[in-house]
């Protein structure tokens, strides 16, 4: 039995239990394809460029395709050469060989929990192979030591020999290599604290006085330094230097003081993600191979650090020499600092709302509370989950705040990827927050805590969470304290206003002429709040957000930013059309290429492919429509599954509404697809689907029909009373006109 090296857990005859697989990568040294392991992460080396992807060889003979498919971001923006180490995941192994890769966002050993070898008869850690080499190798010596009475130039040459092996077991463990120096004498060996030895005896006694140094700055004791002439260090405290300033102090020894906001475990040293006030900085501290540096540190301590600056992949980090955990006034120091600079700069100056949007205005106090709620998250290294409709308008909302909030995480850490780590989009396929979402949200989360040591993220909802239908869910995430705003162009339920920590919701009703304000016109003002650099880039999109009817003030500022209505139009339909397709993804870079970096082309293929789809739809729903008039309002009934390709592009919501507008022709009118167990009612009336809804459920009490989504006009029932649910909609719809 062995145990893993992640938990502990006894395991079978691998190094790692399965619910620790996805936190290790494996340096493969096997010979043929079939002894990978599927789910795995490994290292690899690139190979070479298809048209289609990324060949990356896992060791010599064992080559894998990491399709573009699989990446998450475009082929060509991939910063890989030939030869460059990378991390990858194996997808599976075919019958032929062929072995199908998938991405990693982790590039970087000590983004994983622990590093182990696979070979074919079995697995082991790193420094266990470096120990087997040590033995083979003082075995080779012993066997070439000279005979008794032969010493000549033995004895000049062992202090070299211990010098050579010690680089050796550092390199193997993961630690610096110790630079070469004539004077071997003074070579350092590194621990957590550094300590050098003027004699063979010292060098005898070097691992035990390493260990000892170790195990006192691990506990957070005051531990002696000796500089290289054995003398005592200089007494002088090092100034205290800003996390910003480290990018220009690469190869300087230097001092930072901030409060942890992450702890990641590695198959080689401890990496402590500290912030101050200006940033954030990977701080690497090793004690032994996946050994657990500073054990009593965790996330929210105070603490300072002196290292060297270094900089890793273009990633800057600091190698740790010693970090104290910082208690009493010094720690409070630390975080008066810190709540200062958050104040300071969480909090916008102002909202000033795309085209002096009104109604946006009045909205001021609750858009700018949600905008510093989504700074501070940036600030305190809080992952941000932002949450929208898989719609048009949706997706606009949700790449408003995006592209605001992106650089800003750029700007605070240090990390070149730190933006896929800290901010996340998921499309929801509903305008509804419910628990399955909810569920998937919260066990992400968890796992990020419990794998990874990460804070619980700020959840922004978009369009979304504001109503009844999504009380369980919101319930589900307050259970665990974490922070949620919500934003919603759509008046909130009074039962969810309380549920949430700020919410944006306009009365529409009071709002001034029959202009309604989108989801993705109020969160373009919400994104230049948040980052008012980013304002220029959010012009069109208010114009974009609306299907038909676009208020006139966002249909100039549009034209003046350079977007027609063709040109709007185009955009509109092809983000409808992606966000059709892979909806529970979020399409990040295909999506900014629509919305930011087209010069058009792009735009009008999608957008032509849209209109080709949706018109043969459109003919054939129109063909097969039952009209019937009730109590003076025209009626126009679908039946949604004999008429529509249900798992195919158009939608049935976008669909009916599109059919619903090329029918109403302003006099009492309703359309409605009726659905195995659901349908959708659109109206030209201000109608209640709620009050619709229990109307129906008094006239069908067998049915079991309720709401299922007020913002799409969706209604679920019992598919057994899918006859007698149609009658009672079509008379309760006809008694609200």
């Amino acid at each position: 039995m062995g145990s893993c090296i992640i938990c502990g857990t006894d395991v079978g005859g691998g190094r790692v239990c399965d619910s620790h697989q996805e936190d290790v990568v494996f340096d493969f040294r096997g010979d043929a394809p079939d002894d990978l392991v599927p789910s795995r992460f490994y290292r690899g080396v690139v190979d070479g460029y298809a048209e289609f992807g990324v060949f990356v060889d896992l060791a010599p003979g064992v080559t894998g395709l990491l399709h573009r498919s699989e990446l998450d971001r475009r082929l060509d923006s991939l910063d890989w050469e030939p030869g460059d180490d990378v991390f990858v995941q194996v997808k599976g192994v075919r019958d032929n060989g062929n072995v199908d890769l998938g991405w990693s966002i982790r590039q970087a050993d000590r983004e994983f929990r622990g590093v182990l070898i696979q070979e074919s008869s079995g697995e082991h850690l790193p420094d266990e192979d470096v120990d087997d080499d040590a033995e083979e190798s003082a075995a080779d010596d012993e066997s070439d030591a000279p005979e008794s009475g032969d010493t000549d130039g033995a004895e000049a040459d062992a202090p070299v020999d211990e010098a050579d092996d010690a680089a050796e077991v550092d390199e193997g463990d993961g630690t610096d290599d110790a630079e070469e120096t004539d004077d071997v004498d003074e070579e350092p060996v590194e621990s957590q604290t550094t300590n050098t030895h003027e004699s063979d005896a010292a060098a005898d006694d070097g691992g035990e006085a390493a260990e000892s140094a170790s195990a006192t700055t691990a506990d957070g004791e005051e531990s002696a330094e000796v500089d290289a002439g054995g003398s005592d260090a200089d007494d002088s405290e090092p100034e205290r230097v800003s996390i910003t300033t480290l990018g220009d102090a690469v190869g300087d020894s230097v001092r930072i003081e901030g409060e942890v906001v992450g702890v990641r475990q590695t198959g080689g040293p401890t990496v402590f993600e500290i912030s101050d006030e200006t940033g954030a900085v990977d701080v690497a501290a090793f004690v032994e191979p996946g050994v657990r540096a500073y054990p009593d540190v965790e996330v929210g301590d105070a603490v300072r650090v002196d290292g060297e600056v270094e900089s890793h992949r273009g990633d800057i980090q600091v190698e740790s020499d010693a970090l104290v955990l910082l208690e009493g006034e010094d720690a409070e120091t630390v975080r008066r600092r810190l709540a200062e600079a958050l104040t300071d700069e969480a909090r916008p100056e102002g909202l000033q709302p795309l085209a002096g949007d009104e109604t946006v205005a009045e909205l001021a106090d609750g858009l700018l509370d949600a905008a510093e709620a989504v700074r501070r998250a940036v600030l305190e290294s809080r992952p941000i989950v932002v949450r929208h409709p898989a719609t048009a308008d949706g997706y606009v909302a949700g790449a408003a705040v995006e592209r605001a909030v992106l650089p800003l995480i750029r700007d605070e850490h240090a990390k070149s990827d730190a933006e896929y780590h800290y901010f996340t989009r998921r499309p929801l396929d509903e305008p509804v927050y419910g628990m399955d979402a909810a569920t998937n949200d919260a066990t992400r989360m968890l796992q990020d805590r419990d794998r990874h040591d990460e804070k619980l993220p700020l959840f922004l909802l978009v369009g979304a969470g504001s109503t009844t239908e999504s009380a369980d869910g919101i319930d589900l995430l307050s259970v665990y304290g974490v922070d949620a705003v919500v934003v919603d162009a759509a008046v909130a339920d009074p039962e969810t206003r309380d549920a949430v920590d700020t919410l944006v919701s306009p009365e529409l009703a009071d709002a001034d002429g029959d202009e309604t304000l989108s989801t993705g016109a109020l969160v373009a003002s919400l994104a230049s709040a948040i980052n008012d650099e980013v304002r220029a880039d959010l012009r069109h999109l208010p114009a974009v957000s609306y299907w038909a009817d676009a208020p006139e003030r966002y249909v100039d500022l549009a034209r003046d930013a350079g977007y027609d209505a063709e040109r709007v139009a185009e955009l509109r339909e092809a983000v409808a059309l992606e966000a059709y397709y892979q909806s529970y993804q979020d399409k990040r870079e295909l999506i900014a290429d629509l919305l930011f970096s087209d010069g058009g082309d792009l735009a009008a293929h999608v957008s032509e492919q849209f209109r080709e789809k949706l018109e043969t739809e459109v003919e054939t729903a129109d063909a097969n429509v039952v009209t019937e008039a009730v109590d003076g309002v025209e009626f126009a009934l679908l039946d949604t599954d004999g008429y529509t390709h249900r798992y195919d592009f158009p939608p049935t919501p976008l669909l009916l509404d599109d059919l619903h507008r090329r029918r109403a022709d302003g006099e009492p009118f309703a359309t409605v697809g009726v659905g195995t167990d659901e349908l959708y009612v659109r109206t030209t009336a201000d109608v209640s689907v709620r009050d619709v809804a229990a109307r129906a459920a008094e006239l069908a009490p067998a049915a079991d029909v309720a709401t299922a989504g007020v913002r799409e006009g969706k209604i679920e029932f019992l598919s057994g009373e899918r006859d007698a649910v149609e009658d009672a909609v079509v008379a309760a719809v006809a008694e609200s006109f």
